[in-house]
């Protein structure tokens, strides 16, 4: 039985799951990994601990999945995109802690550049906003603030990349320096037009050129492992893909106007575009859906931070709940909020306000107000978020036909039924969870030749591969919802 194992890198876990060549899921492990906060706005991992995790899901698989094992066609990667690491040239090792892509320690380098007129130029280029979110500011304050680190990089005795790079790096033992146009894309460092790394968006962070990975498309091969010895022997690495692009590659959006939220600690909504690049007119921002034989897909994105992200704040900070999964008992137990709305920015807005300094809020308490109200109010926040970026695509002249959602809290039923409801859409829930990690097989399939002898004919044929959904239509009175978001938008005005 022929099967692709795929590696899932995310904020939270790292995964490895086998999937059948119907993309049905075989079987999967997962590990989580720390999150270290050692400042406020900080945010870091340790990749040694993420390397080894790596090798211990795939170990895990190996030892009771032998006999799929043996049909095993290739390997395929999707990761957290914007987080960066530093590593030695020599031996693959992390020389610093990954600076996450939520780690805000780079904003004063953003208003720097901002400042001396910078904003356009860069987005022009990238597509990007110049902001924190993003890698190259990142690097910017690692050159800054570790001068040996800078020389480092400087000499090539380390090495700078996102995780695809970091694990395929170590996978190869160094054989192989790459990243695919999806992870680039997300660096602030890469011309979506030019598809290259551009030297005077290096130049203007202070990253060399020479420490950035080889630029390949997702579906090309990108060397071979054995998982130091944990598979017989080396399968082909195919199929390399930033978490949410690989989801829109999944959920089959192959056409403009396609669109997907992939729900996770944050959410990242993609519009299809085409072949162009185009700038939105306001908030969203424009990336590279993929390269596929020389020729790229845009699509738009619209980032926000705190999705799941504010249900561990219920459970964590506030214990108004004891899991992300009682959060739908707890706020079907209320018809409503009762009028209260909590505008999640713990570290400020993204995507359509771009506001850093914003800081959260629960407005509308009353004495009415119970813990069914709050809980229920931080599940419609995340509906209303993502209404609020489909807005913003819809205003710079592409509208949404529908929108397939994936990710763990796509399981919450009620937050679905509220996402359909503000955003007036039909709503399609992958059947496949771990859709991130599917769309990264789906490239392997199409590199291997799997899917069909041409592009054209291979999009075609994952396009009828099975693909179980679950569908949530409007339900409530348009009025309503038209009350309830503008209830909202005063809520945002106020923490803006």
């Amino acid at each position: 039985m022929k099967c692709i194992l795929a590696i899932d890198q995310s904020t939270s876990a790292t995964k490895a799951l086998l999937f059948g060549m119907d993309g049905a899921v075989i079987d999967s492990e997962s590990l989580p990994h720390a999150q270290h906060y050692p400042r406020p706005g900080w945010v870091e991992h340790d990749c040694e601990e993420i390397w080894q995790n790596v090798l211990l899901v795939v170990r895990r698989l190996c030892d009771r999945d032998t006999e799929h094992l043996q049909g095993l066609q290739c390997v395929s990667i999707t990761n957290q995109r914007e987080t960066v690491v530093v590593f030695d040239r020599a031996t693959g090792e992390p020389l610093t802690p990954a600076i996450v892509w939520q780690c805000r320690r780079s904003d004063a380098i953003c208003q720097e550049l901002r400042d001396a007129g910078h904003e356009a130029s860069v987005q022009d280029r990238t597509g990007l906003k110049l902001d924190a979110y993003f890698s190259a500011s990142k690097l910017a304050w690692l050159v800054r603030e570790r001068p040996g680190i800078a020389n480092k990089l400087r000499s090539r005795e380390a090495l700078v990349g996102t995780i695809d790079t970091y694990l395929i790096y170590r996978l190869t033992a160094g054989r192989i320096f790459a990243t695919d146009h999806t992870n680039a894309s997300r660096t602030l460092l890469f011309n979506i037009k030019t598809l290259a790394w551009d030297p005077e968006l290096c130049g203007l962070f202070g990253v060399p050129p020479c420490a950035l990975a080889g630029v390949r498309e997702s579906c090309e091969h990108f060397g071979a492992s054995d998982f130091a010895g944990a598979l017989q022997s080396p399968a082909p690495i195919c199929g390399v893909m930033g978490d949410s692009q690989a989801s829109l590659f999944s959920q089959r959006c192959f056409s403009p106007g396609d669109a997907k939220a992939t729900f996770g600690t944050g959410t990242s909504v993609l519009l299809n575009i085409g072949p162009e690049p185009r700038l939105p007119d306001n908030g969203a921002v424009a990336a590279l859906a993929w390269v596929l034989d020389g020729k790229p897909t845009y699509a738009w994105e619209g980032l926000i931070s705190n999705s799941a992200a504010t249900l561990s704040w219920l459970k964590d900070q506030l214990g108004l709940i004891a899991s992300a999964g009682e959060s739908e008992q707890i706020a079907s137990s209320v018809a409503d909020c009762g009028g209260v709305y909590l505008v999640p920015a713990f570290a400020g807005l993204s995507a359509p306000y771009w506001r850093p300094d914003a800081r959260g809020a629960i407005v509308g308490m009353t004495a009415y107000t119970n813990r069914a109200h709050v809980v229920r109010a931080a599940l419609e926040s995340i509906a209303y978020q993502v209404n609020d970026v489909l807005g913003m695509m819809q205003s710079s002249g592409v509208a949404p036909r529908s929108l397939n959602v994936d990710g763990g809290p796509t399981r919450n039923g009620l937050l679905m039924q509220m996402v359909a409801d503000i955003t007036r859409l039909e709503v399609h829930v992958s059947g496949t969870p771990q859709s991130s990690a599917l769309g990264a097989a789906m490239a392997g399939m199409v590199g291997l030749g799997l899917s069909g002898a041409d592009p054209a004919a291979s999009l075609n044929a994952l396009r009828s591969m099975p693909r179980p959904t679950r569908q949530f239509s409007p339900t409530r009175d348009a009025r309503e919802v038209a009350e309830l978001t503008e209830g909202w938008s005063r809520a945002v005005a106020r923490v803006l």
